[in-house]
């Protein structure tokens, strides 16, 4: 196989610097137009390739990007992984993945390793117990842009890609106060997750536009677990005041909170009403599914995450100043499922 032409090789035959030659094959504003088509005639002649690694050596990357996730088996961040992927190798580049499994310390265990490794940046969907961000901060010293999605911190100079889950909780709650429900409980997730605050504030929101009394008693926080959705269902289930109707932060948290119900003979959507989030395709499988499903577009979220951490790069590269924060919030829609149908036990 003949060997590939090298800047050298160029340069000596045109009896100029190595890097001149290299400043003409990066259209240097230095170089004359006349040096510049002589180096590219010559350089198409000897079918000369650019040494990519050497390139990036230069530029101090490394075409890689991290991704941390708290947990790729939830069908919520395997989609909006599959669109990162997709996404980085359509611009050449691969992806070092970590599972937070929802701790903060594995998560900046993880950051360190992505920093150990040199990754060019970071798209991260928070774990549910983070509440301390420096670990991300920390990483502004080293000039590695982060994106965050879905699971953002609840701090302002950030990029980030999420749902608007107010204005869906909103869309949730007006459709079971169109439905006659005026007792409605809420099994939230962590305090601390932004996701969760958003949700509480459209609650909120929609019991005073009816207007209603708002009672803190019926909205709850759960730690996701199937242990902790058992333990807030079964406090709601013992109020003098019998819900009617339930959101529950995910369908993982509502097929929990369902199967509960289902074992103390609750008729599932006709004694109580279930609403969720995530609208995961395994809803529609279940013998129970929530009446309805707040759609989050992972894919959606994973693609545009992965587009802003790309801009970032390149303007990284062209050395342009990041004069703003991304910020990108898409807005959910109330997916019914098809198997409407009461449901008894």
């Amino acid at each position: 196989m003949k060997n590939l032409a090298t800047i050298t090789e160029i340069a000596q035959k045109l009896q100029i610097s190595a890097s001149t030659v290299s400043r003409a094959l990066h259209d240097h504003h230095s170089i004359g137009l006349r040096t510049k088509m002589r180096v590219r005639q010559l350089a198409g002649e000897l079918n000369y390739e650019p040494n990519q690694a050497a390139i990036r050596f230069q530029q101090r990357r490394t075409a890689t990007i991290g991704v941390i996730l708290p947990e790729l088996s939830e069908s919520f961040f395997s989609a909006a992984f599959s669109a990162i992927e997709d996404s980085s190798f359509n611009c050449n580049y691969s992806i070092f993945l970590g599972q937070s499994h929802d701790s903060e310390v594995k998560e900046k265990q993880i950051v360190e390793a992505m920093k150990a490794r040199r990754v060019d940046g970071l798209i991260v969907s928070i774990a549910k117990n983070t509440t301390n961000y420096d670990h991300f901060e920390m990483l502004k010293k080293y000039d590695i842009p982060v994106v965050f999605f879905d699971r953002i911190p609840n701090i302002s100079d950030i990029h980030y890609v999420n749902c608007n889950m107010e204005s869906g909780t909103l869309k949730a709650m007006n459709f079971l106060l169109k439905s006659g429900h005026r007792i409605i409980g809420m099994i939230n997730g962590p305090e601390n997750l932004f996701a969760s605050q958003q949700r509480m504030e459209g609650y909120i929101k929609a019991m005073k536009s009816h207007p209603l009394k708002f009672d803190p008693s019926l909205v709850l926080s759960s730690d996701l677990t199937k242990e902790g959705t058992e333990k807030a269902m079964g406090q709601l289930l013992s109020l003098k005041r019998k819900i009617t109707a339930l959101i529950a932060f995910n369908d993982y948290v509502a097929l929990d909170a369902i199967q509960f119900a289902r074992e103390r003979n609750i008729r599932i959507n006709e004694d109580i009403t279930f609403v969720s989030y995530s609208n995961m395709p395994m809803s529609y499988h279940t013998a129970c599914p929530p009446v309805a499903s707040l759609e989050q577009f992972p894919y959606q979220q994973g693609e545009k995450a992965t587009e802003i951490l790309m801009e970032l790069l390149n303007k990284k590269e062209s050395e342009s100043p990041i004069v703003s924060y991304k910020k990108i919030t898409l807005e959910s829609h109330l997916a019914f499922h098809k198997s409407r149908l009461i449901t008894t036990v």
